[in-house]
């Protein structure tokens, strides 16, 4: 898997009641110190065809079910994938022009083939990561400040 081409669209109602219920039925195979779990599939015709998976994988598949469950769209992204600017900043939720202004300031690792540029899945998750650390340090103190100053927040 080398490409990357998320799902944008919802899930209907009915994927999203399918998927809790696929998802509380999955998560009771993860109650394992086995590495996998055999699974049986029925095709067309009702015939069982039982497939090897490993329990982490299944685990991943169960945290997608649960998130479609909840209404949202999922998208599986191989950690070495390479992103262009517009997958990158749509995974920060921000426009692309601003996301080609922090790489352009040295906030996040790129290269370029050619004329474009492509950013590490795994650099746009730990820039992700620092920026949410930041944010939150300073809602603490924002916070600590208010109740130091008797706003009412105790």
């Amino acid at each position: 898997m080398t490409t990357l081409s998320p799902t944008r669209s919802l899930p209907s109602p009915a994927e999203v009641a399918l998927a809790r219920e696929s998802s509380r039925a999955l998560s009771a195979c993860l109650h394992t110190r086995a590495e996998t779990r055999q699974l049986e599939i029925f095709d067309d015709q009702g015939a069982a065809h039982p497939v090897r998976v490993p329990v982490s994988a299944l685990r991943l598949l169960v945290d997608a079910l649960t998130e479609i469950g909840e209404g949202n769209a999922v998208s599986i992204i191989p950690i070495h994938a390479e992103l262009t600017t517009q997958d990158a900043a749509d995974v920060l939720n921000v426009s692309r022009p601003f996301l080609v202004r922090l790489l352009e300031r040295g906030e996040m690792p790129f290269h370029k083939i050619g004329t474009h540029r492509r950013v590490r899945y795994v650099d746009v998750i730990a820039y992700k990561e620092r920026i949410d650390m930041e944010r939150n340090k300073v809602l603490d103190a924002l916070a600590e400040q208010a109740q130091e100053l008797k706003m009412g927040y105790e």
